[in-house]
């Protein structure tokens, strides 16, 4: 039988990993994760200096800040989902061109309006990270997808730490709106870098994009999330408050019952109900929360005079400086994850990271009386946020569908877009209400600090918690189950084999010459003796899971009425890790021929 090539057969999913990808790819998807992690941290120096700079009150300045972590976290899904239908290099593109643009208005203007405007279009492209993420996932070998993925996932806050000391000295030495010209900069870099290393994967999911669920999930987010991050200011038990809390409410559990009618959700909630996607993403927000605290904390420690008794009277560059470590020790922990999740699995290296997280905040509340010791608590905690976000992709990816790792991805940065802005709303309402009077002026008590790291602490060990409950695995990824309910699951045949959560083997679609789904196929799982060694039949979408009893050479064999069968060698590591196969059908006809797919 001769060998179908993808051009032959344009519509149909080739291996997600075709294992071309050039070695550009990594470095250059790390960098787009940085520069738009730059954004949340951009204005950090200056934010004290927001409302002279913009001629308002403090509690409008806020706006500034509060925009981006909106837009980020209403972002991050839509553009995941988009990508999966679109292309995930089309759709990273976008994003960073929107961050441009949004750059570029803020560069030019000081009116607060505007500037906010500008702002949420900064916010807008954190739909990069779970947009790198999938890329990775599509086209990045085995081998080399636990380090990458750490890489990627970790640039939200290597991002954020290398972003303080650097703007820091711009602000210091220069005009605030240089910090926009530069972010633009890094943008138009960043994309170039994109079009010339980065291919645009084959992988498409089925379906079409989910406009009425975009908007309702957008319309609940801001509902939740403005209250959450203006609280401190508006009061938390004022009508303000508490009507867009129940309104978000409301939003999202219509959103919710709408998006379990749709033939193709935004997000798949059966999926995100799931035991190992909910509980990642709940532990996400728990490490959201424990990153954002030491970024609000020890600027503020290290710049507070030293005639307050406690505060380290350092410039905003040494502050900056010494909280940069943060993102460095993030950075560098990505390849010590990957050794270790190869081990004994991302559950591990994800209670690992949050304990690490513990220790450190632990630390930190007698570690606060020097620069040098901030630097300590810096490092500490770098290094398990860096475990323990290299650790929530390899969860996801291994619990979701190929075709479903950009939406799925972006709502777990949404769960970590959740925890910061929580993060940011519970610790400034406990600066602020801890805060003393010096010289006539409130500044942040040393209490308040020592509250604000127990907090994190506390939000840690839950995430601790429920990490303990996730499925024991040593596999990074894992096959999903792909029926969407009981109900929808395809009817057993009898010796067939039933895909088993958190063990290996093959995975994939059946699919005719044009590339749509051949529904209740038939998979036989062949060994090399040419026993039986599984089968199963395929959903409605044509997806399959398929375990291996043991590593080695298997024949992979389709067959369906009203096709010609099909038969393709394929290899399982036995490392726990699915393998992505698919199986082309070609429609029973004289004039047409098997398809072996390469």
């Amino acid at each position: 039988m001769p060998q179908t090539t993808n051009e032959q057969h344009a519509g149909e999913l080739p291996d997600p990993r075709p294992r071309k990808a050039g070695g550009g790819v990594v470095p250059v998807l790390a960098f787009a994760g940085i520069t738009v992690a730059v954004m949340q941290t951009l204005l950090v120096p200056v934010i004290k200096d927001l409302p002279a700079l913009l001629h308002t009150d403090p509690s409008d300045a806020t706006w500034v800040m509060t925009a981006t972590l909106l837009a980020g976290a209403v972002s991050t899904p839509i553009m995941g989902r988009l990508g999966d239908l679109n292309g995930k290099r089309k759709m990273l593109l976008a994003s960073l061109a929107v961050m441009v643009i949004g750059s570029l208005i803020c560069a030019f203007t000081d009116d607060l309006v505007i500037m906010i405007v500008g702002r949420a279009l900064q916010g807008f492209a954190m739909g990069a990270i779970p947009l790198g993420i999938g890329i990775m996932r599509d086209e990045l070998p085995r081998e080399k997808l636990g380090s990458a993925m750490a890489l990627m996932s970790s640039s939200i806050g290597v991002g954020g730490g290398l972003a303080l000391p650097a703007a820091a000295l711009v602000a210091q030495h220069s005009d605030w709106h240089t910090l926009f010209f530069g972010a633009a900069g890094l943008g138009v870099l960043s994309m170039a870098l994109t079009v010339l290393f980065v291919p645009e994967t084959t992988l498409r999911a089925p379906g079409r994009f989910d406009l009425v669920g975009a908007l309702g999930l957008s319309l609940g987010l801001v509902c939740l999330l403005l209250p959450i991050t203006k609280g401190s200011d508006w009061g938390w038990t004022s009508g303000s408050t508490l009507g867009l809390i129940a309104t978000a409410l409301v939003i999202l559990v219509l959103w919710g019952l709408f998006e379990l009618r749709s033939p193709a959700p935004l997000v798949d909630l059966r999926t995100t109900a799931r035991r190992e996607v909910l509980l990642t993403n709940l532990s996400s927000i728990m490490v959201g929360v424990a990153f954002y605290a030491v970024s609000l904390v020890l600027p503020q420690l290290l710049q507070l005079p030293a005639s307050t008794g406690y505060g380290l009277g350092q410039s905003m560059v040494v502050a900056g400086l010494c909280v940069a470590p943060l993102g460095l020790t993030m950075m560098l922990v990505a390849p010590l994850y990957a050794r270790l999740s190869a081990r004994r699995g991302p559950k591990v290296s994800l209670m690992l990271g949050m304990l690490i997280i513990a220790i450190g905040y632990g630390a930190g509340q007698g570690l606060m009386s020097a620069p040098w010791q901030t630097v300590v608590i810096a490092v500490m905690l770098g290094a398990g946020i860096g475990l323990a976000y290299s650790s929530l992709p390899a969860l996801i990816i291994g619990a979701v569908d190929p075709s479903e790792t950009g939406a799925a991805n972006g709502l777990n940065t949404l769960m970590r877009s959740i925890g910061t802005s929580v993060s940011s709303a519970v610790i400034g309402m406990v600066l602020a209400n801890t805060s003393v009077r010096t010289g006539g002026v409130s500044l942040p008590s040393m209490e308040g600090f020592r509250i604000s790291f127990l907090i994190a602490t506390g939000a840690v060990l839950i995430g601790l918690v429920l990490a303990a409950f996730l499925p024991s695995q040593r596999d990074a990824m894992r096959p999903a189950l792909l029926a969407s309910s009981d109900d929808d699951a395809p009817a057993p045949v009898p010796g067939a084999s039933r895909p088993v959560a958190g063990s290996g083997g093959f995975r994939g679609r059946v699919l005719d010459a044009d590339g749509a789904p051949v529904a209740r196929a038939n998979v036989t799982l062949i060994d090399h003796r040419g026993r039986q060694a599984g089968l199963t039949v395929a959903d409605a979408d044509g997806r399959y899971t398929l375990t291996a009893p043991h590593g080695g050479a298997y024949v992979l064999a389709g067959s369906a009425t009203g096709y010609a069968p099909c038969a393709r060698p394929a290899s399982y590591l036995g490392d726990g890790l699915p393998v992505d196969a698919d199986l082309v059908l070609a429609v029973s006809a004289p004039e047409r021929r098997t398809a072996v797919p390469s």
